[in-house]
């Protein structure tokens, strides 16, 4: 009799227990096809063949991955997951995400450069200084006034609500640093200005000048004023700031160089709602995200969308207002969302744009008085990643001395505009972190941009500061398919040249 009691229970055991690993897969069918709250596309059912007829030899573990994508009660259970681990152990269940003090949420993502680890080497930031500067002579050239801003990381502005076992190493960031490098950068150019010196310079084209808005400080000392009344300028469960944060920045930006009057105070005037859906909370509470605050603006925006307009991460958006001044051309990211209406409010015309590489036609055919390069903290990186989509410059330059250096890389891809020329350089050809790299076609030479095109030269992913990039106008050169009509040639700081073919 016991023993048939012993089996009756084990069976129900057994049965409950399969039952239990059985929900998933029985539910899977009634789970929301849509979208994924979790900041990333979930992968797809995977097929047995190929697209070229032949049997998928990674569909079972394709299928594993998709099914741990889509089982059902996923949502559920990654949010208890995620619910347990930060409340008891104050740890996340995702790696991009981290559980910092006080229900605040940062980004995985900017802890290198929270804790100043694996940052960009010295000749890196020169190189995205570089770029600047040529990217800034191209509009100095066409009569635009440039400004380029970083949007700090949210750890940068509260380090305070970051958990304590993520230290600082004993070095600067990258954003310090590079801020460095332009405020040396930027007493040269007016001491140059004062001493008659720099006209010359500019012409010999040692000297360019762009300007630099740094909103880290802004952003300090607004933090500092309204500590008193507690109130952020980023969401506490979001990567982004929030909307009186990127008041801040905008007021920042205008007063910072365009032409316009600032912002009126009455769009300080906010209501505040708890109605904001985090990014980072849901990436770890999917099915029960936590409702954070946001400040809603009581200004009276006058200005208009131009043509279909979905959302605020559309690729494009352009505006018009008729009670606004010049033209607008601004290259931004997901922190740029935030930021539009504001800015979208002081110019007749604007186009916000989050394309890359960076198009330059708006600045070609005279369309933009004022360009504006937004971009976040974390991917400060990425400017030594792309050269932007115009002209090269030329350059009147006789390279007599140059050693001589086979160790290099080059390729080109055509456009019905353009021939782009790319490549990756040996260490070799430098002799210093301060740079630049010329490219001779057809007995004309052109200034690249130091730029490391990872993609297209079947690296991605990888980081190197020996990269060189630019695009040159088809009615200027004429290229043999085995680029041997190409010279590149370096020239470091401290005088050392080198190409990579013997110059005669």
């Amino acid at each position: 009799m016991k023993k048939n009691k012993k089996k009756i229970l084990y069976s129900i055991y057994s049965a409950l227990f399969i039952g239990i690993c059985l929900v998933p897969a029985v539910t899977m069918p009634l789970t929301s096809k849509g979208g994924t709250a979790e900041n990333r596309r979930l992968s797809e059912m995977p097929k047995v063949k190929t697209e070229d007829g032949s049997i998928n030899t990674e569909f079972f573990s394709e299928f594993e991955t998709y099914f741990s994508e889509h089982f059902g009660l996923r949502s559920q259970l990654v949010t208890l997951d995620g619910q347990l681990r930060s409340q008891l152990m104050g740890t996340s269940s995702n790696d991009d995400v981290v559980v910092g003090k006080d229900d605040w949420l940062f980004y995985g993502e900017t802890l290198n450069d929270y804790m100043n680890i694996n940052t960009l080497s010295d000749r890196a930031i020169n190189n995205i200084h570089h770029n600047l500067t040529l990217f800034s002579q191209y509009c100095d050239e066409n009569e635009v006034w440039f400004i380029f801003t970083v949007a700090p990381n949210k750890n940068t502005i509260y380090p305070e609500y970051m958990p304590s076992r993520y230290t600082k190493a004993d070095s600067k960031d990258n954003l310090e640093r590079f801020t460095e490098v332009y405020s040396a950068f930027d007493e040269e150019y007016f001491r140059l200005a004062v001493s008659s010196q720099l006209e010359d310079a500019v012409k010999s084209q040692e000297m360019g000048h762009y300007r630099y808005c740094d909103l880290r400080e802004t952003l300090l000392n607004a933090k500092n004023l309204y500590n008193q009344k507690e109130i952020p300028l980023y969401h506490k469960t979001d990567s982004h700031w929030n909307s009186l944060g990127a008041l801040k920045g905008a007021q920042a930006l205008i007063e910072h160089g365009f032409y316009h009057d600032p912002l009126p105070e009455a769009t300080g005037n906010f209501t505040v709602k708890f109605d904001w859906s985090g990014d980072l909370a849901e990436m770890i509470y999917p099915a029960d995200v936590p409702l954070d605050m946001q400040y809603y603006s009581g200004y009276d925006f006058t200005y208009d969308y131009v043509g279909r307009f979905r959302g605020f991460d559309d690729i494009s958006i352009k505006t018009t207002n008729e009670n606004g001044e010049g033209s607008l051309l601004m290259y931004r990211d997901s922190f740029g969302e935030a930021i539009i209406p504001y800015i979208a409010e002081s110019f007749a015309s604007a186009e916000f744009t989050r394309t890359v590489p960076y198009r330059t036609d708006s600045i070609a055919n005279g369309t933009a008085e004022v360009v504006v390069m937004e971009i976040v903290e974390r991917n400060l990186g990425n400017l030594q990643k792309y050269a932007p989509v115009m002209p090269a410059p030329e350059r009147d330059i006789q390279f007599t001395s140059a050693e001589y250096c086979g160790d290099v890389t080059v390729k080109c891809d055509e456009s019905p505009q353009y021939s782009h020329i790319y490549g990756v350089l040996g260490e070799e050809f430098f002799g210093g972190d301060k740079v630049n790299i010329y490219v001779t076609v057809s007995g004309i030479t052109y200034e690249a941009f130091n730029a490391f095109e990872d993609e297209k030269l079947g690296m991605e992913g990888e980081i190197c500061d020996r990269g060189f990039s630019l695009y040159i106008p088809k009615a200027d050169q004429s290229l043999t398919t085995d680029m041997s009509g190409v010279t590149v040639t370096v020239v470091s700081e401290n005088g050392k040249t080198v190409s990579d073919a013997p110059i005669k």
